[in-house]
């Protein structure tokens, strides 16, 4: 049995951690090294470090933050956000990240996907699609923050993704974000009938069981999670050991 990744999410503005709400109403949640030590203590398989500066400044810290993150820790870390071209992604594989995530610039250049796999290997490529709702109630892919509706369907164009050279799909709920509701069960069973990638979750998670669910019934291979450890007492040893219990294997056991 494949064993499910548990992976704290930090999202960074210009240098500090924030946390938001259906892509808005900022808040920050603290200093993220601060962060990444205690998530690297207690046990998370991964850490997901997504950048939404628009500073060049911002984007400096990012990368110093990624750097001594891979010095400090010793878990593997996924980096996106502003990653346009090789040369950002080199840069972050340069400051230590082990892979790169590309989502709104994978929309507006799907052809970005194989040249990143070309050069730095199926595996290291993260494709994320933010799954938002638009007027109608229906599932679309967006882009820059959730902000753009595209037309296409999330799970065709993770498909597409996924022909392209994503070593991972990494679905993230723009209307569940920070709202704590659960993960879109729905797009996930489906997703994972039509991928044979890793397929990882994002967006929603407020209970330990939602955490559960998006294994047992979305068929995830990998849980990413913020507001359930920024808010609540839960952390990544407490999660492991529910998984666990409810039969999930889980990488630290």
């Amino acid at each position: 049995m494949l064993k499910v990744r548990l992976v704290p999410v930090l999202l960074l503005k210009d240098g500090r951690m924030i946390k938001t709400r259906q892509f808005g109403d900022y808040r920050d949640t603290g200093d993220p090294m601060t962060t990444v030590r205690v998530y690297d203590a207690q046990g998370a398989d991964e850490l997901l470090i997504l950048d939404i500066s628009a500073s060049l400044e911002g984007r400096e810290q990012w990368l110093d933050i990624i750097s001594k993150s891979a010095a400090e820790c010793f878990i593997p870390i996924t980096v996106g956000g502003g990653i346009r071209s090789v040369q950002d992604a080199r840069a972050a594989f340069a400051a230590g990240a082990d892979r790169v995530s590309v989502s709104s610039a994978a929309v507006e250049r799907p052809e970005l996907v194989g040249e990143l796999a070309e050069v730095f290997g199926e595996a290291n490529i993260v494709v994320c699609v933010d799954v938002k709702l638009d007027e109608k109630g229906q599932r679309c892919v967006s882009s820059q923050s959730g902000r753009k509706i595209i037309t296409r369907d999330p799970v065709k164009w993770a498909e597409e993704m996924a022909e392209r050279g994503a070593g991972e799909i990494l679905f993230h709920f723009v209307d569940r974000d920070g709202m704590m509701t659960g993960y879109d069960l729905d797009l996930l069973v489906e997703a994972r009938k039509r991928l044979n990638i890793p397929i990882m979750a994002c967006g929603g998670v407020g209970k330990l069981h939602d955490v559960v669910d998006g294994v047992k019934i979305g068929g995830v291979s990998a849980v990413a999670v913020g507001s359930l450890f920024h808010f609540t007492d839960q952390s990544p040893i407490k999660v492991h050991a529910y998984m666990q219990e409810k039969g999930v294997a889980v990488c630290k056991a």
